[in-house]
């Protein structure tokens, strides 16, 4: 579960986005008018979304964000006018007042992005077979003899290839090896 803190300087504001998100699925956590009050729970939690504006009752919103835990990430939320002179590069931004729909959007999509990175972490960095690096260095091989490739060039062909055809840089040497064993 990725965990929601909803800070705002108004404390109604702050209520009333929880509502909107728990009225569509989400669990809200935390509801707090004070910076301090969020970084405070960041210690009780792993990971979650900050929904935030840009001025709380202690702090800029720069101060939480540099707070923020690894696996946490920031939705700003401010006027429209505000919001291009606070945009950070990795500062989620939507525009207040937010329709419904744009808010929902936003935190699933953000939701998603949090759980694919704890799911990448848990999984670990997958090593290949002594197998599977044999095919790719024959493949690799058969490339530059073939088709004139330097080694880099060979590789970054089977790395581009498996990603246009969603496999794996083995599956995909192995098909360059049937292919020319034909």
């Amino acid at each position: 579960m990725v965990n929601i803190i909803v800070v705002f300087r108004k404390i109604e504001d702050a209520r009333n986005i929880r509502k909107v998100l728990v009225r569509n699925g989400f669990t809200v956590t935390a509801v707090c008018s004070t910076g301090l009050a969020a970084i405070e729970l960041f210690d009780d939690f792993k990971n979650g979304i900050v929904v935030c504006g840009y001025q709380m009752t202690d702090m800029p919103y720069t101060e939480i964000y540099d707070n923020l835990p690894e696996d946490f990430q920031m939705l700003l939320m401010a006027r429209e006018s505000v919001l291009p002179m606070l945009r950070e590069n990795d500062i989620v931004c939507l525009p207040m007042p937010a329709r419904v729909r744009d808010l929902v959007e936003t935190v699933s999509m953000m939701q998603r992005a949090i759980e694919a990175n704890i799911r990448k972490k848990r999984s670990g960095a997958k090593s290949r077979s002594n197998e599977d690096k044999a095919t790719i260095e024959d493949a690799k091989r058969l490339l530059m003899e073939r088709n004139n490739m330097t080694e880099p060039e060979a590789h970054r062909y089977l790395q581009k290839t498996a990603m246009d055809t969603a496999t794996s840089m083995a599956e995909t040497a192995g098909m360059v090896l049937d292919l020319f064993s034909r």
